[in-house]
């Protein structure tokens, strides 16, 4: 069972993570903000400047998968931090993809569908957190906590941000990226999200993933191995994970039982949720 923590307890190291979420969302809005003037002004830069606003909404999703797993393992999660988390994500997954996707292709769609879509994914990603958030407070369902009903929107905005910096990377000229098939396709996968966010498939939550957590010899090469091609080829490796993640929620009912718990790092007792500094104060 878990603790009952104290509605105003604020912990320092997962309510950090969450801070380092934010910031990294509000630099991600600041850099769209500046490739636009340059793109506008006639400049050359601003497709670095778009890639770097892209960097941020990525390490965002790091630090956001870091907050929950320091709350879990430290024995720390509470009512604020699940807020303060909720509304760190609504501008770092919601804003600043809606507002990137926006600035680079869907302002050039015609009858202001373009707004129309941008504003669509950022209301489907407040909703879906807003839900996130009752659900949480309810008492718990065993093995929920394990799965998320619908497309979570840090991969969600992963995703978007992914394909995004793919096409910056192949097209070099803003007449290429408006005469080419990217604006489409952005337009659709924004749609297609803003849908799945609040669809009935199940993804899983890798919450029994950590650094106790036992591997094989093959899987962890395979593991370093998938970690090491991410790094060297970025430009289109962080496509090919998300899009893997967001298929996996489609052929998931047809995987075994066995197979599934190894690629979702599930167990059947619960020593892996205890908290790793249960003999150690509060940190935050």
């Amino acid at each position: 069972m878990k603790p009952n923590h104290p509605p105003h307890k604020i912990y320092l190291l997962p309510n950090l993570m969450t801070a380092g979420n934010l910031i990294c969302g509000f630099l991600a809005v600041l850099r769209i903000f500046q490739g636009t003037i340059d793109r506008s002004g006639g400049g050359e830069n601003w497709i670095q400047i778009y890639e770097s606003s892209l960097t941020f909404i990525l390490y965002a999703c790091i630090f956001d998968m870091l907050d929950g797993q320091v709350a879990r393992r430290g024995g720390t999660e509470s009512p604020f931090g699940r807020e303060f988390d909720s509304l760190a994500d609504i501008v770092s997954f919601g804003v600043a993809p809606a507002l990137l996707v926006f600035e680079i292709v869907l302002k050039e769609i015609p009858f202001r569908l373009g707004w129309i879509l941008a504003a669509f994914y950022l209301m489907c990603g407040a909703l879906r957190l807003a839900r996130f958030n009752v659900h949480a407070s309810l008492p718990s369902v065993p093995g929920a906590s394990k799965e998320f009903t619908g497309f979570p929107i840090p991969a969600a905005a992963g995703l978007v941000s992914s394909i995004t910096l793919l096409m910056l990377y192949y097209y070099e000229t803003d007449r290429e990226l408006e005469r080419g098939w990217g604006k489409y396709l952005l337009a659709a996968l924004l749609f297609f999200l803003s849908i799945m966010m609040f669809s009935r498939f199940k993804y899983p939550s890798f919450k029994g993933f950590s650094l106790r957590t036992e591997h094989s010899l093959g899987k962890f090469i395979a593991t370093v191995a998938l970690l090491f091609l991410t790094i060297v080829y970025y430009h289109w490796m962080l496509a090919v994970v998300f899009v893997s993640y967001l298929l996996y929620g489609f052929f998931r009912p047809f995987v075994s039982r066995a197979l599934r718990r190894q690629i979702e790092e599930e167990d059947d007792d619960d020593e892996d949720d205890a908290p790793l500094f249960k003999d150690l104060p509060p940190s935050r």
